[in-house]
Order: structure tokens, then sequence, then C-alpha cells
């Protein structure tokens, strides 16, 4: 008898399940993206479902020397927010990281810690009932150092955050850099866990 084929994704599922909880369900990827997204349900460590994407990995992006080619993304909701209904505007979080995860690919380009990338220009909010218009792409805040990177088959790859931004938060951004907007995420407390009704850090 023939052994089952590999699931490609075993490294990735197997570290979500070690560094943020059991798997509960998955957003299978359509097939222009090929990007399917991992939820892992609340912990007494974690209490908040954390989102991944697998599928990112599957090309290196095209990146400058130094930086890995190889990444993923994640981000956190708390465990009431309302995503299986994908049609619903409070799904806006599981279709930005899809997108997010096959922007580079079918960009020609990459994604890493401190990239920006509001909604359009200007920017406008990712659904009617969220104010948030853009994202900052930043290291993982919200686990221990082993969870950052993923032991892949082939490569090692990176695990990388995505933070939801104010329009506020998208100009400090762009017109003061990536420092200004560390500093005040620092003094508001903001990580990868998506507060709906946080003020902007600005």
């Amino acid at each position: 008898m023939e052994n089952p084929a590999q699931n490609p994704y075993d490294a990735i599922e197997r570290h979500v399940e070690e560094h943020f909880g059991p798997i509960e369900f998955v957003f299978h990827a359509v097939p222009s993206t090929g990007v399917h997204v991992l939820v892992a349900g609340p912990t007494e460590e974690r209490p908040f479902r954390t989102l991944v994407t697998e599928g990112m990995s599957d090309r290196p992006m095209k990146v400058p020397d130094g930086v890995s080619p190889f990444a993923e993304l994640l981000l956190c909701l708390p465990v009431d927010w309302p995503i299986e209904d994908l049609a619903a505007d409070d799904s806006w979080p599981v279709h930005l990281i899809k997108y997010l995860a096959a922007f580079p690919h079918e960009n020609d380009t990459w994604l890493g810690a401190w990239h920006l990338l509001p909604n359009g220009d200007p920017a406008v909010p990712y659904a009617p009932n969220t104010p948030f218009a853009g994202m900052v792409i930043t290291p993982v805040l919200r686990t221990s150092a082993a969870g950052r990177e993923i032991d892949g088959d082939q490569a090692k790859i990176d695990l990388l955050a995505v933070i939801p931004l104010h329009p506020a938060e998208i100009r400090l951004k762009a017109e003061q850099g990536a420092s200004a907007l560390i500093a005040a995420f620092d003094r508001a407390g903001v990580s990868e866990l998506v507060d709906p009704a946080r003020p902007s850090s600005v």
C-alpha cells in the first residue's frame, strides 16, 4: 500500500499548534491565491484566536540581500469576533491577511517588518464598521522567540505580524518612520491582538 501524500504544510501546522493553540478550522484558499488561513483556538496562555497564513512561503519572495525570502503572516482576534461568515463586514481581517500573503507574489515584491500598506490612496476603512484603513507588518510580539520562526521542511520561515492602523498612524509611519510608530505603539500597548475599539495611538 502506498503511503498517503504528505501534507506540504505539516511544519506550519505543527508550529501553530505548538506555539499558538489547537487549530479549530481553516479558511481554504481560493485558486487565484493559494493561501489558506489557519485559525488557532484560545488557550489559557493565549485567551484569543490566532490567524496564521499557509501558502505565502510556497515560493520565495523577491527580497534584498540579507532578508529571508520565506514568510507567513499572523494576527490575533478576540474570541467573540464573528469571522465565520466571510461575506460579513466583520470578516475583513481574514480577507486582509489572505490578500497580504498573496501580495508579494502577485506584485513581484516582498513584505517584511515595518512595511506599510494603506488601503488605497487616500486610505479608506476596510469595512463600514471599522476605523482601520491600512496596516503595518511587525515582528510577532505575543509569543516566545521560538514562535517567531517556523522550521520549514526546506528552509526557515519568518512569521510576521499584521497590525491594522488608524489613518493618523498611517500618516505617522509615512512621515516620521518606523521609530515614531514603535514609540506610539509602546505608549498605547498596541500589538497584533486586534482590538476593534482601540483608539489611535497617535
